[in-house]
C-alpha cells in the first residue's frame, strides 16, 4: 500500500460526541428547552439528510449552514433563529478535537509503514486544519484534502482526481488508485467514493452491530486494527 486517505469526522475526531456536548451547552446558553438524548438522534437524522444532498451535488455547505438548525429546531418544537445557533455551533466546533479511540495508535502504525498519509474530509478547510492541529494530528499528514478547498465533495470523482493529481505532481512514478486505501466511517462518501475511483477501502464501523455490505473491502471496529488489516 503506497498511500492511505483518512476521513476526519467520526474517524479521527469524534464529531458525534462534540454534537451532544454542544447541543447541551448551547441550549442552556440560549435559554432553550433542556437538552435530552433523543434530540441528538434528531440532529443525526436531519444532518445526515443534508450531507447526503451535499454528496449528491444538490446542496452546498454554505446552504446547509443557512437551513440546518431551522430544520432541526422545527423538528424539536423549538422557536429560535437557526443561523444564530449555527454560528455558535460552528465556533464551538473550531475548538473541538475529541480523538476517536485508537486514532493516534493507527496514525503511528501507518507512519511506521512508511506510506503516504493523507486526510480526506468534507467540510470547511480552515476549521478542519485547526481541529487536526489542536489534536496534534496534523504532523502525521503529508497532504490534507478538504472539500471546501477542492470545490468538490466525497464521493465525487472530482475530489479524488484532485487529490491524486497533487500527490503525483512531483513523483517520477505515479501512485495508482488500486495502490491506495480510503479509510472512513461513511459508506456513502468514504467507501463508495473510494471504491468508485478504484481505491481499496477500509470501513470503520462505529456501531459493531452494523451489517457489513458485500461490497465493503475491509471492515474494522477498532482503529488500532487498521494498519495490520491493510498491509
Amino acid at each position: 500500500m503506497k498511500a492511505v486517505f483518512i476521513d476526519i469526522d467520526n474517524t479521527l475526531l469524534d464529531f458525534d460526541e462534540y454534537v451532544r456536548n454542544t447541543m447541551e451547552t448551547g441550549f442552556r446558553h440560549f435559554g432553550l428547552k433542556p437538552y435530552e438524548p433523543y434530540m441528538y438522534d434528531v440532529f443525526i437524522r436531519e444532518n445526515g439528510r443534508l450531507w447526503r444532498r451535499i454528496e449528491q451535488g444538490e446542496l452546498t455547505f454554505k446552504e446547509l449552514e443557512k437551513v440546518r438548525w431551522n430544520i432541526i429546531f422545527n423538528e424539536l418544537g423549538i422557536e429560535f433563529d437557526g443561523p444564530v445557533f449555527e454560528k455558535y455551533f460552528r465556533a464551538a466546533l473550531n475548538d473541538s478535537a475529541i480523538p476517536v479511540a485508537g486514532s493516534y495508535e493507527m496514525l503511528e502504525a501507518l507512519r511506521e509503514k512508511g506510506c503516504l498519509i493523507c486526510a480526506a474530509s468534507n467540510g470547511p478547510y480552515e476549521q478542519q486544519l485547526r481541529r487536526l492541529e489542536i489534536a496534534d494530528m496534523l504532523r502525521y499528514f503529508d497532504h490534507v484534502f478538504i472539500s471546501e478547498k477542492i470545490g468538490a465533495s466525497k464521493p465525487s470523482g472530482d475530489f479524488f482526481e484532485h487529490a491524486f493529481s497533487v500527490i503525483n505532481s512531483s513523483r517520477e512514478e505515479s501512485i495508482l488508485p488500486h495502490e491506495t486505501v480510503m479509510i472512513g466511517d461513511s459508506l456513502t462518501s468514504d467507501i463508495a467514493g473510494g471504491r468508485q475511483y478504484g481505491m481499496q477501502t477500509c470501513w470503520y464501523m462505529r456501531d459493531r452491530e452494523q451489517e457489513i455490505p458485500a461490497d465493503v473491502g475491509i471492515a474494522v471496529d477498532d482503529l488500532r486494527d487498521v494498519a495490520d488489516r491493510i498491509f
